[in-house]
């Protein structure tokens, strides 16, 4: 029989803002682009679980956005696409904070969140005017593992949610059911050669990654021991292809060194380079640090680092800042999150790569602070601090790529700065990080002072001169003090006079500043 659940995309989208707009009055708006992900991709697994995919579902996606935030742009082949790869469901970060917040306020946000999502799901799988069973069970699920964490963390429950499965209108099988991955048989059936293989997405190019990473500013001996890794790696997957011995050999890394040298921009290229060699199924990045995997009750962390360690499966996780996991003491929860991902590393030896990585002196005490770190860490990149000239280049780069350039006198007060900057370097040096605001800051300057310009032409708009490099110096007392009098010069003899004592009286005050 239809649902009564179903709803035009024009009433889909006000019951939405409705559902958002009360929980944002009691949560903050501070989660609103990562509630419109997370309910868009909660949306896209549900529908895989749908009996088909229509336009209907379509204009239904394009409705599910927050007051005030922009409109999707689906397309039928891109939803299809999309339902297609997701069909799991993994609570989200944030919702983990939000449960947190609510055991320190007294507050049941989380659990409302979750009374939210619950009525967004059923509305969306009323779409084709039916909820499947199959349906019905994936936003039971959802319930499930949000509350787990609400349980878990002890946020009060004073009201229950709805019963999903109390709407199932019929049984049909899911789209994914109906549409399995195409596959290829290859050889022949009757000589037992019939051999399925799923389409796959095409692998990352190894020689365009090794031009890439080449191309890269400085880091000559990370690319080095980056080269040599990849072929020691490449010779290793030979050897067994041919059924040869391969000696035992850790992947997982320690990348050390100060902000802004240049660790995820390496580490998400070695994932990319692993896949395109075959020791990586996927290839992705996860960047994490100690608030990502770290929750604040017993249990709760384990689980938390269970879900980012699931969604690094086939890739790298990349933890920066990895000491501050070991630094809080002896009943700290980041020892729970460290004993978890040691066991991932030994379960998905095959199939996961952690890189940690952070300040050098903090990291060397981080990995003799348990045994079981030093065993499986046996990899060492240094990550330098870049040099003015280094510096000046990454300036460039960014100037290029935002379709500016230097003028010629410019260009050598920029080189003299980056010198100065790297040889007044503080132990916290940003590197990369301090030449991107120091071309934010460049950036404002220009527009200040092409904003006193009345026509300003292109080349004005492209061209960073010397004066746009560097704040303007603050005249001093003494300069104000002449400026004031210069303003207007005098026309009668008195005037000059009493000007021409003024002008003696500073300047004796001058020389007195010059003499001390």
């Amino acid at each position: 029989m239809p649902t009564t659940w179903n709803r035009s995309p024009e009433e889909f989208h006000k019951i939405y803002v409705a559902n958002t707009e009360a929980f944002y009055k009691v949560g903050g708006r501070a989660y609103t682009k990562d509630l419109d992900a997370f309910m868009t991709q909660c949306a896209l697994s549900l529908w895989s679980r749908a009996g088909s995919i229509n336009q209907h579902h379509v204009d239904m996606a394009n409705e599910i956005y927050s007051k005030g935030q922009k409109k999707p742009t689906w397309m039928l082949w891109s939803l299809t696409s999309s339902v297609c790869e997701n069909d799991m469901f993994l609570p989200p970060v944030f919702f983990w904070n939000l449960a947190e917040s609510d055991v320190k306020r007294g507050t049941e946000n989380s659990r409302s969140l979750i009374r939210v999502v619950t009525n967004v799901l059923l509305y969306c799988a009323a779409v084709d005017d039916d909820v499947t069973l199959s349906e019905a069970e994936y936003i039971t699920e959802c319930q499930d593992k949000l509350n787990a964490i609400c349980d878990a963390t002890g946020v009060k429950n004073t009201r229950s949610s709805m019963n999903p499965m109390d709407y199932v209108t019929s049984n049909e099988p899911s789209f994914k059911e109906k549409h399995p991955p195409q596959t290829a048989t290859v050889g022949n059936p009757q000589e037992g050669g019939n051999v399925k293989a799923e389409e796959k997405k095409e692998k990352p190019n190894l020689d365009e990654l090794m031009v890439e990473l080449e191309e890269l500013v400085g880091l000559a001996d990370v690319k080095k021991d980056v080269k040599n890794l990849i072929n020691l790696v490449k010779v290793r997957k030979l050897r067994e292809e041919h059924g040869l011995p391969n000696t035992a050999m850790s992947l997982h890394m320690v990348f050390m060194g100060n902000p802004g040298t240049g660790k995820t921009t390496v580490a998400r290229l070695l994932a990319s380079m692993y896949a395109a060699i075959g020791v990586l199924s996927e290839g992705q990045l996860v960047e994490v640090d100690r608030s990502g995997l770290v929750a604040g009750y017993v249990g709760q962390t384990a689980l938390k680092t269970q879900e980012v360690i699931k969604s690094a499966l086939g890739g790298v996780l990349f933890i920066d800042e990895a000491y501050a996991l070991a630094g809080g003491g002896e009943q700290d929860f980041g020892k729970e999150a460290i004993e978890t991902i040691l066991k991932a590393m030994e379960d998905n030896r095959d199939n996961l790569i952690v890189i940690v990585a952070g300040y050098t002196g903090p990291m060397e005490d981080f990995m003799s602070s348990n045994p079981g770190l030093e065993s499986r860490f046996n990899k060492y990149f240094f990550f330098p601090d870049y040099n003015g000239e280094e510096l000046y280049k990454i300036f460039l780069l960014r100037c290029k790529k935002n379709s500016y350039e230097l003028s010629e006198q410019a260009q050598k007060e920029a080189m003299e700065i980056f010198n100065e900057m790297f040889e007044d370097r503080s132990d916290n040096f940003g590197n990369g990080r301090d030449v991107r605001n120091f071309f934010e800051d460049t950036v404002v300057r220009q527009a200040n002072r092409l904003a006193a310009m009345e026509n300003p032409s292109k080349e004005d708009l492209v061209t960073f001169l010397p004066e746009d490099l560097k704040e303007p110096e603050e005249p001093s007392e003494l300069e104000k003090e002449l400026d004031g009098l210069l303003e207007g010069l005098p026309t009668t003899g008195e005037e000059t006079a009493t000007v021409t004592e003024e002008t003696e009286v500073i300047t004796e005050k001058t020389e007195t500043v010059a003499e001390e």
